[in-house]
């Protein structure tokens, strides 16, 4: 099965409570995180918004917003 491209819509008449969007994640410079293809890292800087550049030890990686693979430590 493949997964939908975009979410479906709540409809007004529809008697389930809509579905609640997750809060975005923020990250500062200097905050240790854990990425789920690179593994540990630390935050060395942020594009407000757009990206957050991580040092991951072997090489530092652009990861763009909104970071769904990124959680931080």
């Amino acid at each position: 099965m493949t997964k939908p491209a975009a979410a479906k819509r709540h409809l007004p008449t529809s008697p389930f409570k809509a579905p609640v969007a997750p809060p975005p994640k923020h990250f500062a410079v200097g905050d240790q995180v854990t990425h789920d293809m690179y593994g540990l890292g630390r935050v060395v800087g942020i594009e407000e918004g757009i990206a957050a550049v991580v040092d991951f030890g072997s090489a530092e990686r652009r990861i763009p917003s909104p970071y769904s693979k990124m959680t931080k430590l």
